[in-house]
């Protein structure tokens, strides 16, 4: 993925053609989040002519790089979530599911493949917006990063990467935790079902699920469970862009060619690679933070009702491997749905950077 507007100076052209290495340039055409491998490329201000109108226009590549990308890791993704969801919620004394394979085999038989896409709704509008304002932020995020004392600009290091990534990740909770919130309220009603035969479910369609959410809790019905995607989402998303940009620098090392020529196949599988880094280190957070959202709108109903309570009540349920229950479904999902997320955005960047 590229960087934003602006134009290379012919310095930094120069010593980019001596390396051998057309490197992503903050500032330049190449939208986000795609940065320079550390001391390659020269730090610019975003934006045609260095004005506040080259930044707004490279923030609305930005976001509709991140629209297309938050299309693509729904469709690819989506099932799979819903199985991991239903896994890490079910009870452990009277499981609805055996495991994996099982909760994808008993989805089919009670919901046909509609039900691997319960809840679609939510994240298919969401994440066009939550991924938008996720590359946008980052792209600003890295743009912050690369201005200079004197607004000369300098070049990002690695560790910058993770910095913006975690600056992203703080800020997107905003926009992902409901999201989240009202999917999970819809993955969850069929495993409810079977574990209560007495069950009714509150609600059938998404919009009477966030109806009933505002009549109970009013304007911060759909950030239940917030706490618990901050906490997730701020170390998540600087391992996961961070980790992205230095993989795209090793295999651009590997092929001797610059970032933005590397082979479809190798920007896909820097994406993947990221993603399961993304899930691998931090999925107890998410175990944490779907309990919580999944649990009952009432909130003198609840279950679990905040981050330290809901740690000790899931370690009594079953230890340490309580953590990891529905890992199999995620880590699956991981590989396809970032790797196609990321090229998505990278192909759609490179387009309109042209522009």
């Amino acid at each position: 993925m590229g960087g934003g507007g602006g134009e290379q100076p012919a310095e930094g052209a120069a010593e980019e053609r001596r390396e051998g290495r057309g490197a992503d340039r903050v500032g330049g055409e190449e939208g986000p989040p795609t940065l320079p491998p550390p001391h390659k490329a020269r730090a610019e201000g975003r934006g045609r002519a260095g004005g506040r109108a080259g930044m707004s226009w490279q923030f609305a590549k930005d976001v509709t790089a991140g629209t297309a990308g938050g299309i693509a890791v729904t469709m690819v993704g989506h099932p799979f979530d819903t199985l991991k969801v239903r896994l890490q919620t079910q009870s452990s004394t009277n499981p609805v599911y055996a495991g994996t394979v099982d909760c994808f085999k008993k989805t089919l038989q009670w919901e046909g493949i509609g039900g691997l896409y319960k809840g679609v709704t939510s994240p298919l509008v969401g994440q066009m917006f939550f991924r938008a304002l996720l590359f946008g932020v980052n792209g600003q995020a890295k743009a912050l990063l690369a201005a200079g004392p004197g607004g000369e600009g300098r070049a990002l290091d690695r560790l910058d990467y993770f910095k913006a990534g975690a600056i992203t990740g703080a800020a997107s909770s905003l926009a992902e935790g409901p999201i989240d919130f009202y999917k999970s309220q819809m993955q969850v009603q069929i495993t409810k079902m079977r574990t209560d035969k007495n069950y009714v479910p509150p609600f059938k369609t998404m919009g009477e699920c966030v109806a009933r959410s505002f009549r109970i809790n009013g304007a911060l019905a759909p950030f239940q469970g917030f706490t618990a995607t901050v906490l997730r989402n701020t170390p998540a998303f600087s391992v996961y862009f961070g980790s992205f940009e230095i993989f795209k620098d090793t295999f651009s090392e590997q092929l001797g060619c610059a970032r933005k020529d590397l082979p479809v196949t190798h920007i896909f599988a820097a994406g993947g690679l990221a993603g399961v880094l993304y899930w691998g280190g931090l999925y107890p957070f998410d175990i944490i933070k779907s309990t919580i959202q999944s649990d009952s709108m009432v909130p003198k109903e609840r279950t679990f009702t905040t981050v330290p309570q809901t740690i000790g009540k899931l370690y009594a349920d079953g230890g340490l491997i309580r953590f990891y229950r529905g890992f199999v479904p995620c880590l699956l999902r991981s590989v396809p749905a970032n790797g196609a997320m990321l090229l998505t955005v990278d192909i759609v960047s490179d387009i309109l950077k042209k522009y």
